[in-house]
């Protein structure tokens, strides 16, 4: 817990913005991209998704100087492009490695996304590919870190997430019945099932300095073998990463958490919470704006999560109105502020198909 990774630079990319801060501020102006598609993939029966602009996509390529891939491989190059220009370093230097976060990635063998930014940033170091259901993207910053701390030879690593949409992924969920035909409510009683969504975002690591800024000072991946689909009706593995994270220093202005709005996923989210003691700790979840953007949501959602803290906000969870897990949850569909001090920090927390969770505490000091 002692040894922070200092990040040194982000980027997020949504149907809502092409910044970390345009998609900060239609979060803060209560705006989401959720809509009502038909047709869309060839999908036979409508669902509820936040998706990108494909022209919108193709005209921020050209600002960035990217063009001849695939929709894919654009965005998780942009989301890169601006990381690594905020960070100031240079992507092609032996000391750096990337990382790519995604769960379907442009429909082929990942491994070819892997080269295709290999090739475009003239990487020294093949890309480390992390697809682990929906923790991919917080799983891939957990596993940086740890690289990291143990790599003398390494100072930076980039770690980039992506997800876009198909038919093979909506009629999959379609298939589970676990699409809600409305914005979903994470948390809520009334709550029907999940969006789906597409994002790109990038988190730049660094060794640790003396200096200000957000650190990730913790991070912890757990299975709990449960069910190929079905979370741990006991929030085991989520409850066991919130476990490897304490003790908490200092106590975290907030959980962000997976929050899908899919029964069984809110449910075992609140027990996990309570059996680790953190249920008056106010919690957070997003997908009711950006919706579940899969191998993206870890990054995305830890970035918006960064820039809320530092404004001492909560993030309000849209859709949500009345309680319905059977643990308590601090969780609101207003904003909410508190007193940043001199050192603040949250959770990030995330679950997935296959039993997977993942935890990462993030903190930052001014």
């Amino acid at each position: 817990m002692s040894d922070g990774i200092l990040i040194e630079g982000f980027s997020a990319l949504s149907p809502l913005g092409f910044t970390p801060e345009e998609n900060y501020r239609a979060v803060l102006d209560g705006r989401s991209a959720l809509r009502l598609h038909k047709g869309e993939f060839g999908v036979r029966d409508p669902f509820v998704a936040s998706l990108f602009d494909r022209v919108a996509v193709r005209q921020e390529a050209l600002r960035e100087g990217v063009s001849g891939y695939g929709f894919f491989d654009t965005l998780a190059i942009i989301a890169a492009c601006k990381a690594v220009r905020e960070a100031g370093i240079d992507p092609a230097s032996d000391k750096v490695l990337f990382f790519l976060s995604t769960i379907k990635g442009a429909g082929c063998p990942l491994s070819e996304s892997a080269k295709i930014l290999r090739e475009h940033f003239e990487l020294k170091h093949p890309v480390t590919v992390v697809s682990n259901a929906c923790i991919s993207g917080l799983s891939a910053l957990v596993v940086a870190r740890r690289a990291l701390l143990r790599r003398s030879d390494i100072e930076h690593i980039v770690v980039v997430g992506a997800e876009v949409q198909s038919r093979f992924i909506v009629t999959g969920f379609q298939s589970l019945k676990a699409l809600s035909d409305e914005p979903c409510r994470p948390f809520d009683a009334d709550r029907k099932g999940l969006n789906l969504g597409e994002a790109a975002a990038a988190v730049v690591l660094g060794r640790d300095t003396s200096g200000p800024g957000w650190r990730i000072t913790g991070g912890a991946i757990r299975n709990d073998a449960n069910h190929i689909s079905g979370p741990s009706r006991t929030g085991e593995g989520s409850y066991n990463a919130l476990k490897a994270l304490m003790p908490l220093d200092p106590a975290p202005a907030f959980i962000s958490v997976h929050g899908t709005a899919t029964a069984y996923n809110d449910e075992m989210e609140s027990i996990a919470i309570d059996r680790a003691g953190l249920s008056d700790v106010p919690v957070s979840a997003l997908k009711g704006i950006f919706g579940h953007t899969m191998g993206a949501a870890g990054l995305l959602e830890s970035v918006l999560s960064m820039k809320a803290a530092e404004d001492g906000i909560i993030l309000p969870t849209a859709g949500f109105s009345t309680p319905g897990t059977s643990r308590p949850v601090n969780v609101s569909a207003a904003l909410r502020r508190f007193e940043p001090s001199s050192k603040i920090s949250f959770i990030k927390l995330l679950s997935g198909f296959g039993g997977v969770n993942a935890a990462a505490f993030f903190t930052f000091c001014k």
